[in-house]
């Protein structure tokens, strides 16, 4: 076996030198994620921690991105999995598919991140018409034995060699049918010898090949199968659900088999140390007696609590809890634990950091504080700004009258409504003709995964918590009710039986609530999450499970504040906005759009404008103007005394302003076919075919208006100041900031500033009153972003309008692309989140980092702000701390998430990766 000294080493064939492709559990720990991936990392971990592990070893991701990337795997890991093997055998004292006493192994897939049921495992290799005997005869159980190979040939045949899944399913049924049982272990061996035969023949009808009976090649077989998986449709679609880069690879983890299908003193389960539903200390998982662990983690048998195994087998429960405390001290986090029990002998399969829900997330967090396991830091990385949205969405009305029609395992909370559908490709189809969705299942399997994503919630009659349905539902923060098993689906024929005989058919609306576990008919109204009720003043920690909740959200947002570096401002256009965005926390507003002023009623005193003739005619329309806008300021000021205001002058279009064209063109000609055209709406017409523009975002708008509409910016200026010194003379304290919009060089705002100081001045001689009014730009287009430095010897702040800097970079034009074509470009994965959602690092933000210096550069003190709408977003809020803005701007709703996520940026380094 080749030792390798740095075993980081990239390679970059399929014949690397010094390159060590094999690790026994006996040599990794769980710093080495990257090359073992999870599974295989903490396997190594429990290993040196002395826990109960079956020997085994993991072939590193590099072997298998070698394999992906060459077509073959590398030259020396068949040498090297041998040499492993033989030091398996020669510990188990037995070789692999020997016909007498054979070892049997596991082939697990084990990725970095943890994707649950998206790639392949197959259980009982070594098993073949010969060593079936010898299994039978050493464990002294023949039903055991032949049960075992019918799941390897039904494993490896649907995994390995691309068999329909579904066939071996109707072979497992129509052998209970025959025999008149409900469950798989009511079958006798004399079933399950019949069984493996049918089992054979689907092979070699299907696979066009026989079931192989060499050990040797079902086990490489099966790793580059595994291999494979990594770039199936449904794991690279769940990679893009959760990010996970592509180019990771996954480890393959080979494991001496301890079987849970030996009888009733046998069994597997799933444990965690904490609910993962709630983040409640106790005991909690799913156990099921005479059973492999994928038969659990399938929801195909409902299990037991895992309490229950306490009288099942007080020896392991008892040994399992001791473990269990250790594995949550030693990762001092919620632990995710599989193991199996076999003869009374416990033995730990897996273990990793647990997905959890939004709520748990938060409370886990800062009770692992309270036991000291961690610091405000690190609980700051246990949760994100995801989680905390989550939070805010609305709950089901508990008052309601809408019929419950069943309950299940609360696995997954939040209140989803929509049309019961019962398969994936339904779900996709409707959810994209806009339709809300509800994904009902007897069991989910991962190639439900389209579907679970394109639902609102999951529903399943079978299964635990632990379930496939409610640990992918938990990792997407989907709602998802699991094991309600009064509930009879029928999904070839598309419906749903509920107690009392009510047939509820594929259409019908549905409402199931994750946090109860309960199911209704029809549309359940909701009502306001606590945690809004929280941010908005009216609730506060008490006693009951919402106010624990509140408590442990009140807890981890005084962290984040503590701990943030940058100020999170609110986009708001009006002073009901702005006290809303106040309580949320804002700390001033970052974005006043001052257009949504000249809507309404003051329409037509803008179409005034527009059709001025004359000076005199434009005057008076602005004069009719200033005071409205005066008094918009008046309240905005007052809604945040004390916090910066920064007001944009008017950005959009004039166009905009004015009817639509071909409805104003109908208009006028129906007028003159009466003969009675109307002056005003002819003057209108014109007007608009005046303006209208080919691409109005790119034409007359912005700081551009303020240069050719006379009088228009110094108006709103005039207002802005006016009312600032009104405020400041009621003992108030005003903190305007005035931002010019859409510039793309230094010239168009010198003029528009030396117009605004102007004006400035003057209200400051006939008020007696000194203004401290700061004069900026909002950064939208690439060429501002490119002459930052000569910008900011006319400006005093910078605000990134990230959302135009987006479309002028990529040349999108949002309204149009998000409908067109962004599907296809997530799909194909040249996206791999929307750039109007999370900054574009590599281009836009590129842009932002180099303005942010050359601004800085000619202006030390210039303030720096992002006022797009990735100002809110989790992760486009970590760019922003990185590159050094002092704020971030976002809609009132998304001020705490920015917020917390403003706290986990400045805490990142004494955090760790907790995807």
């Amino acid at each position: 076996m080749s030792e390798n000294k740095d075993p980081h080493v990239a390679s970059t064939g399929n014949s690397v030198e010094g390159v060590k492709f094999v690790y026994d559990f006996t040599e990794g720990n769980r710093d080495l994620k990257d090359l073992l991936g999870g599974k295989g990392a903490n396997l190594a971990e429990m290993t040196n921690l002395g826990l109960p592990v079956p020997p085994g070893f993991t072939i590193t991701t590099e072997a298998c991105k070698t394999y992906l990337d060459s077509g073959d795997e590398p030259a020396a890991l068949r040498d090297e999995v041998s040499a492993h093997l033989v030091a398996l055998e020669e510990a188990m004292g037995k070789k692999l598919g020997q016909a007498d006493d054979p070892l049997l192994v596991s082939v697990r897939s084990g990725a970095k991140f943890s994707m649950p049921g998206m790639m392949d495992t197959v259980l009982n290799i070594g098993l073949s018409d010969k060593s079936v005997q010898g299994l039978a005869k050493q464990a002294g159980d023949e039903r055991f034995a032949w049960d075992s190979y019918r799941r390897l040939i039904q494993m490896f045949g649907k995994t390995v060699l691309g068999v329909e899944g579904e066939l071996f399913e109707d072979a497992l049924d129509a052998a209970k049918t025959a025999k008149k049982v409900t469950v798989d272990t009511e079958l006798e061996a004399a079933d399950l010898k019949k069984l493996v035969t049918k089992f054979k023949k689907i092979v070699k009808t299907e696979a066009g090949r026989d079931f192989p009976q060499n050990p040797r090649e079902q086990m490489d077989l099966a790793i580059h199968a595994v291999f494979d998986s990594w770039n199936t449709d449904r794991a690279k679609l769940y990679r893009r659900q959760e990010r996970i880069p592509g180019d990771l690879g996954t480890a393959v983890n080979i494991c001496s088999m301890v079987f849970g299908n030996l009888g009733p003193d046998s069994g597997t389960g799933v444990a965690f140390t904490r609910d993962p539903a709630s983040g409640h200390q106790g005991v909690y998982g799913d156990y099921l007696q005479n059973a492999q662990g994928e038969d659990v983690v399938a929801g195909i048998r409902n299990t037991v609590p895992l309490a229950e195994l306490e009288q099942i087998d007080k020896k392991s429960y008892d040994q399992l809890m001791q473990i269990m405390e250790t594995l949550e001290n030693h990762y001092k986090d919620l632990c995710d634990i599989e193991f199996t029990i076999e003869r009374g002998q416990l033995w730990m399969l897996q273990t990793r950091v647990g997905k959890r829900t939004a709520g748990a997330a938060f409370r886990i967090a800062t009770q692992l504080v309270d036991q000291g396991l961690i610091d405000e830091a690190e609980a700051l990385q246990r949760v994100t700004g995801a989680q905390l949205a989550q939070l805010m969405f609305p709950r089901f009305d508990e008052e309601s009258k809408v019929a419950q029609v069943g309950r299940g395992i609360a696995a997954s909370p939040g209140a989803a409504v929509g049309k019961a559908v019962f398969d994936s490709y339904t779900a996709v189809k409707w959810s994209r003709s806009g339709e809300k969705v509800i994904l009902v299942r007897r069991e989910t399997n991962p190639d439900d995964l389209d579907g679970m994503i394109a639902a609102e919630g999951i529903l399943t009659s079978r299964g635990g918590k632990t379930s496939h349905a409610a640990v992918v539902a938990r990792g997407m923060g989907k709602t998802c009710v699991c094991g309600a098993e009064e509930l009879e689906v029928d999904t070839k024929r598309r419906r749903m039986t509920v107690p009392g005989g009510h047939v509820v058919e594929e259409g019908d609306l549905i409402s199931i609530d994750g946090s109860s576990g309960k199911v209704y008919l029809g549309e359940v109204p909701v009502v306001p999450s606590p945690v809004v009720e929280y941010f908005e003043g009216r609730m506060h920690a008490g006693a009951n499970d919402a106010d624990e909740l509140v408590e442990a959200v009140h807890r981890i947002m005084a962290f984040a504040d503590r701990k943030r570096r940058l100020r999170v401002r609110a986009n708001a256009d009006n002073a009901e906005d702005a006290m809303r965005a106040r309580r949320f926390g804002a700390q001033g507003i970052g974005l006043c759009r001052t257009e949504h002023m000249f809507l309404g009623d003051r329409r037509g005193l803008v179409e005034r404008l527009i059709l001025a003739d004359t000076d005199a005619e434009r005057e008076e329309s602005l004069e009719a103007l200033l005071p409205l806008q005066k008094q918009d300021f008046v309240e905005l000021f007052s809604a945040m005394d004390g916090l910066p205001v920064t007001v944009r002058l008017l950005d959009p279009p004039l166009h905009e302003f004015l009817p639509d064209i071909t409805e104003l063109s109908v208009r006028v000609a129906l007028a003159e076919s009466r003969k009675d055209p109307h002056e005003n709406e002819l003057r209108l017409l014109q007007a608009v075919h005046r303006l209208h523009e080919q691409n109005p975002m790119l034409g007359l708008r912005g700081v551009r208006l303020g240069l050719v509409i006379p009088g228009l910016f110094t108006m709103q200026v005039r207002a802005i100041a006016e009312a600032a010194a009104e405020r400041k003379n009621a003992k108030g304290d005003p903190r305007a900031e005035i931002m010019i919009p859409l510039v793309g060089t230094v010239q168009e705002l010198e003029i528009v500033r030396e117009e605004a100081d102007q004006v400035i001045a003057e209200v400051e001689a006939a008020t007696g009153t000194q203004l401290k009014l700061a004069i900026g730009t909002m950064i939208e287009l690439p060429r501002a972003a490119l002459t930052a430095g000569q910008i900011a010897e006319a400006a005093e702040f910078f605000s990134f309008g990230t959302n135009d800097l987006t479309q002028t970079v990529w040349g999108f034009s949002r309204d149009d692309v998000e409908a067109s074509f962004f599907t296809a470009y997530l799909e194909k994965g040249i996206f791999g989140v929307s750039p109007f959602e999370t900054i574009d690092r590599d281009g836009v933000g590129a842009l932002v980092k180099s303005a942010v210096e050359a601004g800085r550069a000619t202006r030390p003190d210039l303030k720096l702000g992002v006022c797009g709408e990735h100002g809110g977003d989790p992760e486009s809020v970590h760019f922003f701390h990185e590159v050094g803005l002092d704020y971030v701007s976002c809609s009132p709703f998304r001020i705490p998430v920015a917020r917390l996520e403003a706290g986990r940026a400045a805490s990142s380094s004494a955090g760790s990766d907790h995807r």
